[in-house]
């Protein structure tokens, strides 16, 4: 096993990817001080085309914000890369694997309101800003008298639109905003049973070269196991509903002492499905497997 004095961090060029990735390095500076980690930041095509890209609903914009990246990985000019779980495509591509998921942030999501009024206190017809089908379609069940507008961009974009354009209020996910220093722009987190978070929302993925046993055993010192166990179970939720940027579903997975009890939604012809499931950890991806059983049993009472 080759020892490395120096591993290249990659990671996009976002203030949030930049942000996470400081956060990893500080992580693994603690436990091996001896080593320079350097961040590197690489371009993606999400990154430069953004728009034309969300616009192709062919495309799954997952692997848009990861393949330059892989491709360094691969090409042996990084040694790790940081990605948001969440972005992260079921399959990595053949050569490399996630080799740790780190402590998670908070999954919840968040209401930012230019008048720091919660969802539930906006005026009837307040424009709420989101360009998420998940989050349309919660904001639209608790609130169906609200306006909800497409708003694009990163976290400071969004909060530049929030206060200059017509919005009222916008949906983000807090574990973004408090990466980046910006908890307090937040005027209500969302509890699961108002606004089911995006699988795997709030984790992050160390993806680094299967053969590399060395940044294998360092990204092992940093791994949190539990949130390996719940991110797996949300994952395959996901999978099963092909949960690319375009569905609109969402899961949270929270472990109880030796269970795990799974919640999930999923829209279908514009009406929301959810469901909940409890079951011992060993079951892991079979409890996903049983909710999805669940909500597609929903669906069918329906036809």
């Amino acid at each position: 096993m080759m020892k490395k004095n120096k591993v290249v961090i990659g990671t996009r060029g976002s203030l949030l990817a930049v942000a996470q990735s400081k956060h990893v390095r500080s992580m693994l500076k603690e436990k091996y001080p001896e080593i320079e980690f350097e961040i590197k930041e690489i371009v993606t095509t999400g990154d430069v085309d953004l728009r034309t890209n969300w616009n192709n609903s062919d495309t799954s914009l997952k692997s848009l914000f990861t393949k330059e990246i892989e491709k360094e990985l691969l090409d042996g000019t990084i040694h790790l890369a940081v990605h948001s779980m969440k972005d992260m495509p079921a399959e990595s591509p053949a050569g490399l694997i996630c080799g740790s998921i780190p402590e998670r942030e908070d999954y919840r999501d968040v209401v930012v309101s230019k008048s720091n009024l919660k969802l539930s206190e906006l005026p009837e017809g307040s424009v709420v800003g989101t360009s998420s089908l998940r989050r349309t379609m919660a904001v639209k069940e608790m609130r169906p008298d609200l306006v909800i507008e497409p708003i694009r961009g990163n976290i400071h974009t969004r909060l530049r639109k929030l206060k200059e354009e017509n919005f009222d209020a916008i949906v983000l996910a807090a574990a973004g905003l408090k990466r980046v220093g910006l908890e307090n722009e937040i005027t209500q987190y969302l509890e699961t049973h108002e606004m089911m978070p995006a699988p795997a929302q709030g984790a992050l993925c160390i993806q680094c070269k299967e053969d590399d046993l060395f940044i294998r055993e360092i990204l092992s010192s940093i791994t949190e196991k539990e949130v390996e166990e719940v991110v797996e179970i949300e994952r395959e939720f996901s999978r099963i509903f092909d949960g690319g940027c375009h569905t609109p579903m969402g899961c949270s997975a929270e472990i109880i002492g030796d269970e795990i009890c799974l919640k999930g939604m999923y829209c279908h012809e514009e009406v929301v499905y959810k469901g909940e499931v409890t079951g011992k950890r060993e079951e892991g991806k079979s409890l996903a497997q049983k909710l999805a059983g669940i909500i597609r049993g929903q669906i069918d009472e329906q036809r």
